[in-house]
C-alpha cells in the first residue's frame, strides 16, 4: 500500500512537478493553446514574422563558426548586461512596485468587490480613476455580446460611467473587474513576450475556473475564492513584465546601434539573441510567491484577506497548516497545473495521484472539477 503524503511537508517530488510546469510555461518552446478570449490576437503576426527571422539567423550562423562565435560573444554580452539590470530591479519589492502597473486603487476595488455589502457609489469614482478599467467596461457594455441584456429601446452607445456600471450589475462586475486587472498587469506590446504570456494567461484561466467550481462545491465566497485565484498570478506577471521590459529596452537598443554600424555581423547576433527564459524561470522561482503579499503590504493592505491568504500560501511549510481560503486556492492551483501538464503529456498517472493526496483534493472534488469547461472563462 502506498503511503500518503497528504498536508506534510511538501515532498521534493511535488516541487518538481510544480517546477516543471512553471518552466513549461515560462521556458517550453511549443505555443499555448489559444484561448476564447485571447489577449493579444493582433500580435501573432508579429511574433510568427520575428520567431521565422530569428530562426534563420540561428541557422546561418551554425553552419558558420566565425559567425557563431560572434554571435556567442555579442548575445551572451547582452543578456549578461540584461539579467544585471534586471536582479537590481528585483532586489527589493519597493523597486519592482515602483517599476509595476499595479496600484492601490486597483486593490482597493477587488476588496470593495469582495466584500459582504457591495456600494457602486464607492466602486464608481475608483473605476473612473482607472482609464483602461473604465473603457474596458464601457467596451463591454457596447459589445455585441452584451447588448442583449440592456433595455430593447436602448441602441445608442453607452459613455455614462454610472449607467454602464449599472447595466452590468454587481455579479456581473464581480468577474469582469479582476478579470480585466489581471489583463492590464500582463506583458504587452511585445511580440517576442506572446507566447509566453498566452501560456500565462491560460493557467490563470484555468486555475480560476478551477477555484470557482471548488467555491460553489463547498458554498464559500465565490467572489473573494475567484478575485484571490486570479490574483495569485501577480508577483509572476510582475517579475514576466519587468524581464520583459528590460530585455525589450536594451534589446532594441543593441538593434539600432548595429544597425546604425553597418555590421551585418554584429545587427544579426543582436538580431538571433532570444528573451532568457531560463534565467526569468529561475527569478520567477525566486521571488513571485512572495511578492504576491509583499507588494500588498507596501500598498498599506497588510491586513487584506488577500494579502493574508497569499502570505500563508508563501510561508506556510505544510499544506495541512493554511486556513480555508489559502487551502482552496491552493487545491485549484495543484488541478491547473495537473490538467495543463496532462495537456503536454508532461506528467505519470503516478505523479498525478501525488498531487491530489498531497493537496487532499477528494473524490468529489475531482468529480466535480473534471466536469468543468476550461476553454473560456465565463464572465456573465
Amino acid at each position: 500500500m502506498a503511503i500518503s503524503v497528504a498536508g506534510g511537508v511538501k515532498p521534493a517530488q511535488i516541487i518538481e512537478v510544480e517546477q516543471r510546469l512553471q518552466k513549461q510555461l515560462i521556458v517550453g518552446k511549443g505555443k499555448a493553446v489559444v484561448m476564447a478570449d485571447d489577449i493579444s490576437p493582433e500580435l501573432e503576426d508579429d511574433a510568427n514574422k520575428l520567431e521565422i527571422e530569428r530562426e534563420a539567423i540561428q541557422a546561418r550562423l551554425a553552419k558558420q563558426n566565425q559567425a557563431k562565435a560572434i554571435y556567442d560573444a555579442v548575445s551572451n554580452q547582452l543578456l549578461t548586461s540584461v539579467n544585471a539590470n534586471i536582479e537590481h530591479q528585483l532586489s527589493s519589492p519597493e523597486q519592482v512596485l515602483q517599476l509595476s502597473k499595479l496600484d492601490e486603487k486597483q486593490i482597493l476595488l477587488l476588496e470593495l468587490l469582495y466584500s459582504p455589502q457591495v456600494d457602486l457609489v464607492r466602486i464608481r469614482p475608483l473605476v473612473t480613476a482607472l482609464p483602461w478599467l473604465e473603457r474596458d467596461l464601457v467596451n463591454m457594455v457596447n459589445s455585441p455580446t452584451f447588448r442583449h441584456r440592456r433595455p430593447k429601446s436602448s441602441e445608442v452607445q453607452v459613455t455614462d460611467i454610472k449607467l454602464v456600471l449599472n447595466y452590468i450589475g454587481i455579479e456581473n462586475l464581480q468577474s469582469l473587474v479582476p478579470y480585466y486587472c489581471l489583463r492590464h498587469l500582463m506583458p504587452a506590446g511585445q511580440p517576442q513576450m506572446l507566447w509566453l504570456t498566452r501560456k500565462i494567461w491560460r493557467y490563470s484561466m484555468v486555475s480560476s475556473i478551477a477555484a470557482q467550481a471548488l467555491a460553489e462545491l463547498h458554498e464559500k465566497d465565490r467572489a473573494f475564492i475567484y478575485s484571490c485565484s486570479l490574483m495569485s498570478q501577480l508577483g509572476v506577471t510582475c517579475v514576466i513584465n519587468q524581464c520583459a521590459k528590460t530585455f525589450d529596452d536594451m534589446w532594441g537598443a543593441w538593434l539600432r546601434e548595429a544597425s546604425a554600424s553597418r555590421d551585418k555581423e554584429l545587427y544579426d547576433a543582436v538580431m538571433a539573441t532570444e528573451f532568457p527564459a531560463n534565467d526569468v524561470y529561475q527569478l520567477v522561482l525566486s521571488h513571485s510567491r512572495s511578492l504576491n503579499w509583499q507588494l500588498l503590504s507596501l500598498l498599506k493592505f497588510d491586513n487584506s484577506r488577500l494579502t493574508q491568504t497569499y502570505k500563508a500560501i508563501d510561508t506556510k511549510i505544510k499544506y495541512a497548516e493554511l486556513d480555508e481560503d489559502s487551502a482552496l486556492i491552493e487545491r485549484a492551483n495543484c488541478y491547473a497545473k495537473v490538467y495543463l501538464l496532462k495537456e503536454a503529456k508532461n506528467i505519470t498517472a503516478a505523479e498525478c495521484r501525488l498531487m491530489f493526496d498531497y493537496y487532499q483534493i477528494s473524490e468529489q472534488e475531482q468529480i466535480r472539477l473534471s466536469g468543468q469547461n476550461y476553454s473560456k472563462l465565463v464572465l456573465f
